[in-house]
């Protein structure tokens, strides 16, 4: 609340979705809040800011959170359809920045629809030019038209990667199995074992040279390559009792949603016994706390918990639980070329859907010094300011002479939460140095850049024979 007490606040659609939502009209609504309906008029057309009292008033009415009025739906709703609309095929209409603001704030689930229908049209043509060959042999509607981590990675940010039930049964179990870091291998193998009798084996890379995890339904046993490190072992057991003892909840959960494909419902699926796994792990209540206290120090908490960096700074993607919320954090994985394969966005921090990330942003230098913790203060082309920290890791062991996979682990908040990280303690908040960024190349506006790769989409290039400048590609402003 302090934090949406520095700046005004404009959340006029927000309200009077929340009003229309509720089925009351503007006199009654007015009426239950206890202020008059012409403040409530001008509130809802934005032509007054919203008081504190009548946020807490209105969380008190109706039990709402106030972070729903933070404005974090409408941000992620305008940057999805800017980049959407960066779209040439749309260059004809003229939108004004405004326009789309308006229709960000108006219907942010709307924008939602549209994302998704742009995202299926872009899908169908990727898939008209790759596979035309097959088109002459075989019928069209035979080929899937959207990909299977799209769809979930989607379900799970609407679910804002929260999923309150599975934390409530892992705390549980977390207490039920007594779990601590210097017997929690054994522990989970006695679990394994003793409920459900399944022998855990560790497996030498002979046996093993491709495979990390395997469970033998038939020998019961569960076999683990010994070439994963002891967090990773951890998290295999834990996951395996989440495919166990939490099979009908997830699948509950997973049902709640249509799914277009068969690999989308069995990948959700997989996606919910990881989140499970993390949570027995690192317990909603006791991580949280543990963080709080160690100022978000991740490789601390790693070795308070047994966990790796990765599975740590995911967890702490996941602490949404209304009333014991922590940073809202947003969430990146990349290789060394640059693809992306795994991204969480919470609050306002935008990635492109459709592309990479920007070069300048120090998630990428992190393969220069591997293990090495790495901060920076980036600014987007909306003028907000975040604060990340980015780090390497190396996701299994390899023999000698074999290249090893390493991907770069970048986590991040809006700089209004980096005073609590301790990750911040050599940086100047109140007027940090920030490296402007952009989502990627195609989408970002800024001239002169000596990293962009591709022009932007929304402009027009500008080109001169007889001049060079520092970027490879000249724009108009226009």
């Amino acid at each position: 609340m302090a934090e949406m007490a520095t700046k005004k606040i404009f959340a006029g659609p927000r309200i009077r979705r929340l009003r229309r939502e509720l089925g009351l009209s503007q006199s009654q609504m007015a009426s239950e809040l206890g202020f008059s309906t012409s403040y409530l008029n001008l509130v809802e057309r934005n032509q007054r800011p919203v008081s504190a009292q009548f946020l807490l008033r209105l969380a008190e009415v109706y039990d709402v959170e106030l972070t729903a009025f933070a404005g974090t739906d409408e941000a992620r709703a305008f940057a999805d359809l800017s980049e959407i609309l960066a779209d040439p095929m749309f260059k004809s209409l003229g939108l004004s920045r405004g326009e789309v603001q308006d229709m960000a704030d108006a219907a942010p689930k709307a924008v939602d629809a549209f994302s998704l229908l742009y995202k299926s049209f872009r899908q169908a043509r990727q898939s008209a030019t790759e596979l035309s060959s097959q088109f002459v042999e075989r019928d069209a509607t035979d080929i899937d038209t959207v990909f299977p981590v799209d769809e979930v990675r989607d379900f799970i940010h609407d679910r804002k990667n929260y999923f309150p039930e599975l934390d409530e049964v892992a705390e549980s179990l977390h207490e039920e199995i007594g779990l601590n870091r210097e017997d929690a291998f054994m522990l989970l193998s006695a679990r394994l074992d003793e409920e459900h009798g399944i022998r855990v084996r560790i497996m030498p890379y002979e046996v093993m040279p491709d495979t990390l995890r395997h469970f033998d339904l038939h020998r019961r046993q569960l076999l683990i390559s010994e070439m994963i490190d002891m967090p990773a072992r951890l998290f295999q057991l834990a996951f395996q009792l989440a495919m166990l003892e939490m099979k009908p909840m997830i699948q509950r959960i997973g049902d709640s949603h249509t799914f277009q494909t068969e690999e989308a419902r069995r990948l959700v699926r997989i996606s919910l016994a990881n989140y499970f796994a993390g949570a027995l792990l690192m317990p909603y209540g006791r991580f949280l706390k543990e963080a709080k206290a160690l100022k978000y120090d991740m490789e601390q908490l790693g070795r308070r918990f047994g966990t790796s960096f990765e599975q740590v700074a995911h967890r702490l993607t996941t602490l949404q639980r209304p009333g014991e919320r922590g940073i809202p954090f947003f969430f990146i994985r990349v290789d060394k070329a640059g693809n992306v394969s795994k991204r969480y966005s919470a609050g306002r921090f935008h990635f492109s859907r459709f592309g990479g990330t920007c070069p300048l942003w120090s998630v990428h230098d992190t393969f220069a010094t591997p293990g090495r913790i790495v901060t920076q203060a980036i600014q987007m082309p909306d003028e907000t300011t975040y604060f990340s920290v980015a780090r390497t890791v190396k996701r299994v062991s390899v023999l000698y002479g074999q290249p090893e996979q390493q991907l770069a682990i970048g986590l991040g908040c809006d700089i209004a939460h980096a005073r609590e990280l301790v990750y911040a303690k050599s940086h100047n908040l109140e007027a940090p140095d920030a490296t402007p960024i952009g989502p990627n190349c195609r989408l970002c506006e800024r001239p002169n850049c000596a990293q962009r790769a591709h022009p932007p989409l929304t402009k027009n290039m500008v080109l001169d024979e007889r001049s060079r400048g520092v970027s490879a590609y000249r724009f108009s402003s226009e």
